[in-house]
């Protein structure tokens, strides 16, 4: 043994623990510092709202008598049995038509299949809101096409599930995309070897290779509908659900006991969905070895022609309702004078909202974007990247994953109850831009985590220690190498950080202000007061802001890509 190495193995040997270095130190304080973060933002907040369930009025415990005045009211508890009927129909119409969308993007020879999937993820840069009220304009009691629904009221539990569709559509895309992408090719040329037939090959090819996908895909959408307060507020009409029956209790009655009650129960099949999916991935296997052959498709003209037919229709469709509401929003007053005007984009004259909303959106969603994209990569970085530590980077990482399984609607109720109390030191945080950059930021905190995650995982740890040995501090190689290698992911962030800021209503709803008015809450506001063709209007704001900084977000990756990562090409 070299003297090196018996220098090194000294310490294990004696049983002495290595000596922390300041770079130890300083990296723990960080982590400790993200498990405040998570702590104040997400876990006192959601312990508040779980307090406020079993008090009364006037603040006293009363165990579970709220509970029991909710079970004990129908009205009340027919909101479960509907959210499940909606959440389940709409999973099983999205999870359909998207796995034939993507099962044409990947198994068949169709062209344009780019143009095909950027229409498909339309709708991610709409708010919920905009299906709704396009899907009114179509099929309300003064649509253009009312005849086609036959009699039936699209103010219900059909509009529901048609905007939820609409709405849900592009996340079960991306999934069963990525599913239907890892498959190896040598299990389809077997298959033809031994002459099974296509739908043998299909359910036992095909289908065993993206389970934990299409699982995974239909526990996002599910959880995605079920929590969804946009679309069955605006075309839900007496129908209620949990999400509805919140804001109600909430802002109608101002009874927020039961809204913590609702909120609690809403929870639960959220945390559900998300456990299982969780399960579902940590036993999902990798699919693509190293002797693994990419699946290429070939072309096949039936087939072909079945696939273009489907994903121009679906595309017809998608911008069909996206037309819908930008036709409207020029329309002067449907439907007795449809001369094109801009009469409803003059917001400052409509209730609700004015455009200091529209600009406040823009604000909100720049400061979410930078201020999240630092906490989050900065703090993934310290979890993934420092040295022992381990049960307290265990319970953190938890933390960073618990806020995909709350519901918007039920993180703005906690954060109610949390930072208005008169004795909480952040109580002046309350009514202010900052409270709603917080929450927004830690309401999609999961998905960018999870994000910078993959990033830093996939860079060699060697690179920290060549740092260390060379006695290079930590925060250097954090900014010259690792931010550099990792831009792509840090504006991948970015971008989704704005586009869910810009779009979300559940999460602010309950937390904005005179001063702080958000576009989408606007949109919202105007519906309720009869405003809809502005609320159509304000919606479309919201599209055009996201697509403009979207399509700035490809040309700028485009150009720091052949910037930060010219070490990937030999």
């Amino acid at each position: 043994m070299s003297n090196a190495a018996a220098l090194a193995a000294q310490p294990a040997a004696s049983g002495i623990k290595p000596k922390l270095s300041q770079d130890d130190r300083i990296m723990r304080g960080f982590i400790l510092m993200v498990g405040v973060w998570m702590t104040v933002t997400v876990l006192l907040p959601l312990y508040a709202m779980l307090s406020k369930s079993f008090e009364n009025h006037d603040g006293v415990f009363t165990g579970i008598a709220n509970y029991i005045e909710y079970f004990s009211t129908p009205a009340l508890f027919y909101s479960i049995e509907n959210s499940l009927f909606i959440a389940i129909v709409s999973t099983f119409f999205t999870i359909t038509l998207a796995f034939i969308f993507a099962y044409g993007l990947t198994r068949s020879c169709i062209p344009g299949k780019a143009v095909f999937k950027s229409i498909a993820l339309i709708p991610i840069l709409a708010p919920s809101l905009l299906p709704a009220i396009s899907f009114v304009y179509f099929f309300g009691k003064q649509g253009i096409i009312n005849e086609v629904l036959m009699g039936n009221e699209i103010y219900g539990p059909i509009g529901i599930v048609m905007g939820e569709v609409f709405y849900t559509f592009p996340h079960a895309l991306m999934i069963l995309i990525t599913a239907l992408s890892t498959a190896d090719g040598r299990l389809y040329e077997a298959a033809i070897s031994l002459r099974a037939s296509p739908m043998k090959t299909f359910f036992t090819v095909t289908l065993p290779g993206i389970k934990y996908g299409l699982i995974s895909a239909i526990f996002v959408v599910f959880t995605l509908v079920i929590t969804d307060f946009g679309i069955p507020k605006v075309i839900g009409g007496q129908y209620n659900v949990l999400a509805t029956d919140i804001y109600k209790q909430v802002i109608g009655q101002q009874n927020f006991q039961m809204g913590a009650v609702v909120s609690v129960v809403l929870l639960f099949p959220a945390i559900i969905a998300f456990v299982v999916d969780r399960i579902v991935q940590r036993k999902q296997v990798a699919l693509l070895t190293a002797r693994a052959v990419p699946y290429e498709p070939k072309p096949l003209l039936s087939f072909d022609g079945i696939m273009f037919a489907y994903c121009c229709l679906i595309g017809f469709l998608i911008i069909a309702v996206l037309a819908m509401a930008c036709y409207a929003s020029f329309i002067t007053f449907w439907p007795y004078n449809m001369t094109l005007s801009l009469k409803n984009y003059n917001f400052d004259v409509m209730d609700g909202g004015g455009w200091e909303s529209f600009f406040n959106s823009i604000r909100m969603a720049s400061y979410t974007a930078v201020i999240g994209t630092i906490i989050i990569f900065t703090g993934a970085y310290m979890v993934e990247k420092a040295k022992g530590f381990g049960a307290v980077r265990g319970t953190i990482q938890f933390l960073c994953i618990l806020p995909m399984a709350v519901p918007g609607m039920v993180l703005g109720l906690a954060y109610i109850f949390f930072f208005n109390h008169p004795d909480n030191p952040l109580n002046f945080i309350y009514g202010t831009m900052a409270i709603l950059v917080i929450c927004t930021v830690s309401h999609f905190y999961t998905v960018s985590h999870l994000t910078a995650m993959t990033a830093l995982k996939q860079m060699d740890p060697e690179f920290e220690a060549v740092s260390a040995s060379l006695k290079v501090p930590f925060f250097k190689t954090f900014i010259r190498v690792t931010v550099p290698v990792c831009m792509p992911a840090i504006l991948d962030i970015s971008i989704y950080l704005f586009v869910n800021a810009m779009t979300t209503v559940s999460a602010v709803i309950f937390l904005y202000s005179t001063e702080t008015n958000l576009a989408s809450v606007a949109a919202l506001n105007m519906d309720d007061a009869g405003d809809v063709a502005p609320a159509a209007a304000m919606c479309m704001m919201i599209v055009y802001a996201s697509a403009t900084v979207r399509i700035g977000h490809a040309l700028l990756t485009r150009g720091l890509a052949q910037r930060t990562q010219r070490w990937r090409k030999r």
